[in-house]
């Protein structure tokens, strides 16, 4: 991430092929469009620029794709005042710079204008839940995870976020994980250290990145809530409020604080084991193997259900702290443990965990080793 400016200029040439765009919709979006009232089209008129887009009836994602995907896709939902879509410097670059980690972007060209409606967001949000449905039916073909399917929303984008992954009215597909920049509009208006009213958390919102500029209205208020309530109900959430920044710069480097929170961005994702590629200590490693040979040396005492729980919830970990040698092993051991269930073979070859913990103690040692020979070339160099 030293050089994520010079990654941001031409990543183009990383993606492992052309874009590709679906509809959401093949047979039409549900639901009607209003026609834009005067206040929409000075909205228009005074805000929007060359890069923006507006009026998409027939909503889209167009889907960039890493030379190397790591299995983690981010729906990327630009902003603009539910009037109209920042699809560049809030959209298609994101993308290509998600696509620098292994990351497949997914761009959503969600429906717009909706400001005039009561509830501006309901359509968006449908567009944003459709197309986490799409992805995760293109998971195989794809190459990615259908559990490590990411939104990441700007301003009115993450609005959307708010109400798709919080605020939810009916039963709604729901991303894995949230990004929000600068994002807002569902703290109340005249005390904005409180949620709108009917606006709630629900327990199982999913883990946020929250990112903001102090300098941007109540847009840091907002995110500030929105972490208190993540914390009350046990659920990850990071925030970074930024001294400077303002609102709307997105992937542009402004020469603000704020353009750090693509870095920030990427190192939540690789702590929280939704970006793969992302090392981990040798030692943290070394750990794991050895809790996860007690998990497998424990299937000796028969009590296969219990152990197969126990296999299931350390898979589920090692894949939310990335260590991705470790999801293979895992998901090999569990995958014998059923076969070994639905055959009624009670059994469990000895051997086999003796040798496991041989070659794990013998990994122990082998890293041991180079730790110590790196200190001593460091101390030399001193």
């Amino acid at each position: 991430m030293k050089h994520l400016l010079l990654l941001l200029i031409a990543p183009a040439c990383l993606c492992a092929a052309d874009p590709l765009e679906l509809k959401l919709w093949p047979d039409g979006a549900p639901g009607q469009m209003l026609p834009h009232s005067k206040g929409t089209e000075d909205f228009i008129r005074t805000k929007a620029g060359k890069s923006t887009i507006t009026d998409i009836h027939d909503p889209t994602i167009t889907v960039y794709r890493p030379e190397k995907p790591n299995g983690t896709s981010v729906i990327v939902a630009p902003g603009g005042g539910f009037v109209f879509l920042s699809a560049i410097h809030e959209g298609s670059q994101v993308c290509e710079w998600l696509n620098t980690l292994g990351v497949t972007g997914v761009l959503l060209k969600y429906r717009t204008p909706t400001r005039d409606e009561t509830a501006p967001h309901e359509k968006p949000v449908a567009d944003a839940a459709r197309a986490i449905t799409i992805v995760r039916e293109h998971a195989k073909e794809w190459n990615l995870d259908p559990k490590r399917v990411g939104l990441l929303g700007f301003s009115a984008g993450g609005n959307l976020l708010a109400h798709i992954a919080c605020d939810r009215a009916t039963k709604t597909e729901l991303p894995d994980f949230g990004i929000m920049i600068y994002g807002g509009g569902f703290v109340d208006f005249k005390d904005p250290t409180k949620l709108k009213e009917g606006f709630t958390v629900p327990k199982d919102a999913p883990p946020m990145f929250l990112a903001c500029a102090h300098d941007d209205g109540h847009n840091p208020t907002a995110a500030t809530v929105l972490y208190l309530e993540h914390k009350k109900l046990g659920i990850p959430c990071e925030v970074h409020l930024f001294t400077k920044g303002g609102h709307g710069f997105g992937m542009r480097d402004n020469k603000q604080p704020i353009n750090a929170w693509p870095e920030r961005c990427a190192e939540w994702m690789g702590s929280m084991g939704f970006s793969p590629s992302v090392s981990k200590p040798d030692k943290k490693v070394s750990q794991a193997d050895q809790e996860i040979q007690l998990l497998l040396a424990g299937r000796a005492n028969s009590m296969e259900e219990k152990q197969l729980a126990q296999l299931e919830k350390q898979l589920n970990e090692a894949r939310r702290l990335g260590y991705m040698a470790d999801v293979a092993r895992i998901q090999k051991k569990h995958d014998e443990l059923v076969k070994m269930i639905e055959s009624g073979d009670h059994s469990m070859a000895q051997a086999d965990v003796t040798e496991e913990i041989t070659r794990l103690k013998r990994e122990e040692l082998e890293r041991e080793a180079q730790r110590e020979l790196q200190r001593r070339e460091e101390a030399a160099r001193k």
